[in-house]
């Protein structure tokens, strides 16, 4: 806790033209000094924080379950579909265990100290026990984050809100669309927002296309806390409980709801303006037995404040 803009068909060399003559208008009408004056109290150019927020993800599932936990569902739902989709059709129709990578690649740009966009797409690969399949690119995603409230030194916590819809690609037989929301409050001890504690809850909606399948909702509800040092590394917590309804697909076992803890450790390097530059996730959810998540994030930035 990713979009782009194009640019607009204009003949530059005509607007350039009738621009400087415009500017040079308004300079002749101006009294002497007041264009000076005028530079000087101008603020300075800023421009939006554009990167690619690269996430690189390594995860384990045990036989028979799903494993959605904080993250957005691609990498423990769609990597899953695509196992079950290539079982033949004489296997026991269950889950075998399974490990996944995921490169999630989302173009983000921080619209302002409030608002950030993003889209992109995430490849996989999984082994379910024959093998690791092909990286292949699985799914584009979009999605805004948005800060509600800001403490900004007052005696009511920050409110973060974050909204990722995720499809797969190609569409086929099992096909899914994912919402992702989550709703964080963060209340800072000091002005400087160096430590703080969090509470947040996650509620995820996965809609399959298929007839006689569905995957009911998750939700994940946290206590959590951070600390930053003066080295400006930041290190949060995050544990509570996820309680998955289950899900019922085709002819396979019909997969179990649970309600069980789940916990997540982030580390991050930030720079001074609190942008990351490194980062690293531990999350463990159990399923009830453990699943486990490793994910490492390496922005790249393309433009900046």
């Amino acid at each position: 806790m990713a979009g782009s803009g194009r640019d607009r068909a204009v003949p530059r060399r005509r607007m350039a033209a009738i621009a400087a003559a415009m500017a040079s208008l308004q300079l002749l009408a101006l009294p002497a000094g007041a264009a000076d004056a005028d530079d000087d109290d101008a603020p300075a150019q800023t421009y939006p924080n554009i990167y690619l927020d690269l996430r690189t993800s390594y995860g384990r599932t045990p036989a028979g379950v799903l494993s959605i936990g904080f993250s957005s569902p691609t990498l423990a739902v769609l990597s899953r579909l695509r196992e079950l989709a290539a079982l033949p059709p004489l296997q026991v129709p269950t889950l075998p265990a399974s490990q996944s990578a995921e490169l999630d690649v989302p173009l983000t740009i921080d619209v302002n100290d409030r608002v950030s966009l993003y889209g992109g797409f995430s490849a996989t690969t999984s082994n379910g026990g024959s093998g690791w399949s092909s990286v292949d690119i699985t799914s584009w995603n979009v999605g805004v984050q948005a800060d509600l409230y800001r403490q900004d030194g007052g005696s009511l916590p920050s409110l973060t809100l974050q909204t990722t819809l995720t499809r797969p690609v190609p569409s086929g037989p099992l096909a899914t669309t994912s919402l992702n929301t989550v709703l964080e409050a963060s209340y800072a001890f000091d002005a400087d927002e160096t430590r703080g504690v969090l509470a947040g809850v996650q509620f995820t909606t996965t809609a399959i296309d298929a007839d006689r399948a569905e995957i009911h909702p998750n939700t994940v509800g946290w206590l959590g806390g951070y600390y930053q040092w003066d080295s400006n590394w930041k290190l949060t917590g995050r544990a509570g409980l996820q309680s998955f309804g289950g899900a019922e697909l085709l002819r396979f076992t019909p997969i179990a709801p649970f309600t069980q803890p789940i916990l997540r450790i982030d580390l991050d390097q930030m720079d001074d303006n609190d942008n990351r530059l490194f980062g690293i996730t531990a999350q463990v959810s159990w399923t009830p037995k453990p699943a486990y998540q490793l994910t490492v994030r390496t922005p790249l930035y393309l433009s900046s404040k």
